[in-house]
């Protein structure tokens, strides 16, 4: 079963959503707000969850940094549009669920990008 981790950027929809469909899925507000990036990468590392987040630093970390994560989903939607990330996560979990885990997924308002880890 995939395990998640929100970021603080998330909003409270997306994360309701994950649990009502059943996903373990921490949400930093409710767990330490003040975490830094790296913090929360070592988190992420350290419990095999995959990020899900709103900030396009990861990047950074993961690619350049080499830090190690079990995957990431980065929302890249304009205006961030909850109605548009929740039917593109649904899109993601219905027929993509197998690309979640060991992928760097970038969701758009008009596609879904991989990026394989490692």
């Amino acid at each position: 079963m995939l395990k998640f981790l929100a970021d603080v950027n998330i909003e409270k929809q997306i994360v309701e959503f994950l649990r009502k469909s059943g996903f373990d899925i921490l949400w930093i507000p409710d767990y330490n707000p003040l975490m830094s990036d790296e913090e929360l990468l070592d988190l992420v590392a350290n419990e095999d969850r995959i990020l899900i987040t709103n900030d396009k630093d990861f990047g950074y970390f993961i690619f350049l940094q080499k830090k190690p994560v079990n995957g990431l989903i980065l929302f890249r939607i304009k205006g961030q549009s909850i109605e548009k990330k929740l039917a593109n996560l649904e899109e993601l979990l219905n027929y993509y669920k197998d690309k979640i885990s060991k992928y760097f997924i970038v969701i758009t308002e008009k596609k879904i990008r991989f990026t394989p880890l490692r």
